[in-house]
């Protein structure tokens, strides 16, 4: 026990940070989308400022969404289906609540789509449908008033030269599920772990910035290579065994050696880069570790699939609704079926946790025309939409609709990047 402030403190303990893994488990299969929208001026493609983006969210219904502030600055609002809030550039992020049928998640998301587009008209700003800024780049954009995007300025740039890009140019796509169990919970991780940078490539959606072709696919996931990579990385060798001996403890022992980025206490923050591990043996400046330090933790890090009391799946290119439809409807049909998920580890388990790292480096770059082995990246993506519609066609609810999309780039051999570098083309020849 720890005396502060005239109160008794209980020490913090692994099994009260392991225990919150543990609480997800349970027998629903709901999905939470979040979607990130990048904002620019209509007369110049530049990247929308603070003041104005603010603008863009007090036109929406005061009735039904409340003002979320710090320190007197709107940094967000919170309604009945959700949170709207601002990323560290002033992207636009719509946290929609877990709902169990996709018609609900796409009627939401589509409301929400026109009022932004509506709004942003209001100040000559458009709503882009791709995950990086054209033109801004991150010396013109400002972080918005937000302490904790304050001290990740301060500590991601001692890890990498770009983490900026990351921070202030990007939009993209998550997609959350439950779990039944701890080791449906990892075999969840595992399995979109192995195929994100499969899924990364399908969706595929941001070539231009500064002005200019930048000879990627997509640049956004590029940029998640250069922010730090024992944050961003694959948390664990062992999540890509064929016997898969992981575990919630051993996602907790990743973590705990993760340096902090900084500990907040009410409206006060200090920021540190020790390890979770120091800061729970030592403390610091007189604190002692809380289990909120580690929810906050466990949400500055950043792989492209993560585990809080759910999966979350984090590696899509902001896109136009379809496609934005496509993402919860494709993970899905593998995520909620154990047929379909055993079915993909079948195809992925001879594959090597070192040809995974050559994947997630060089699809940025090629996209689906990079090869594995012998086999173009695009053929796999094939197959994993295939026994994704599958299983959404066994419910008999008419959602593998919502791939169609999907199918059609497959078709062509195409990624909507390919679509932005021909009308990029067009303009400049």
């Amino acid at each position: 026990m720890l005396l502060r402030n005239n109160k008794i403190e209980k020490q913090l303990t692994k099994n009260a940070l392991t225990a919150i893994f543990y609480s997800g488990c349970k027998q629903e299969q709901k999905i939470g989308i979040e979607t990130e929208k990048l904002l620019v001026y209509k007369d110049s493609f530049k990247a929308v400022k603070y003041e104005d983006v603010i603008k863009v969210l007090s036109f929406f219904d005061e009735k039904k969404w409340v003002r979320i502030y710090e320190n007197n600055n709107l940094v967000g609002l919170k309604g009945e289906i959700g949170m709207i809030s601002l990323e560290p550039g002033s992207q636009v992020e719509l946290s929609l609540l877990p709902y169990e049928n996709l018609d609900d998640i796409t009627q939401k998301l589509s409301k929400f789509y026109d009022e932004l587009s509506i709004y942003s008209e209001k100040i000559n700003a458009v709503v882009l449908n791709s995950g990086i800024q054209p033109v801004s780049t991150f010396n013109d954009i400002n972080i918005i008033p937000k302490k904790r995007y304050d001290f990740m300025t301060k500590y991601l740039p001692l890890k990498q030269l770009t983490p900026f890009v990351m921070m202030r140019e990007t939009a993209g796509i998550q997609a959350n599920f439950d779990y039944k169990n701890e080791e449906e919970a990892i075999k969840k991780l595992s399995a979109a772990l192995k195929m994100s940078p499969f899924i990364s490539s399908i969706y595929a959606n941001s070539p231009v910035r500064n002005s200019g072709l930048t000879g990627y696919k997509s640049y956004r996931a590029n940029s998640w290579l250069n922010v730090d990579e024992e944050r961003c990385g694959y948390i664990s060798k062992k999540l890509f065994d064929k016997n898969l001996n992981f575990t919630f403890n051993d996602y907790t022992e990743v973590l705990l050696d993760v340096p902090m980025i900084f500990i907040q206490r009410g409206n006060e923050f200090y920021g540190t880069v020790q390890t979770f591990r120091e800061f729970m043996q030592n403390g610091y400046m007189g604190l002692s570790a809380q289990l909120s330090d580690w929810e906050n933790h466990i949400s500055l890090y950043f792989p492209d699939v993560r585990l809080k009391s759910y999966v979350e799946i984090r590696n899509h290119d902001a896109q136009n609704a379809l496609m934005t439809f496509s993402v919860p409807a494709f993970w899905k049909g593998i995520m909620y079926n154990d047929c379909a998920l055993t079915e993909v580890e079948n195809i992925l388990n001879k594959y090597t946790y070192e040809d995974f790292i050559m994947l997630r480096k060089e699809t940025p770059v090629y996209g689906i025309n990079t090869k594995l082995g012998n086999i173009p990246v695009i053929d796999f993506i094939k197959e994993f939409f295939d026994i994704s519609y599958s299983s959404l066609k066994e419910n008999n609810k008419q959602e593998e609709k919502y791939l169609d999309i999907v199918y059609e780039y497959i078709s062509q051999k195409r990624v909507p990047a390919d679509s932005l570098i021909d009308e990029f083309n067009r303009k400049i020849s």
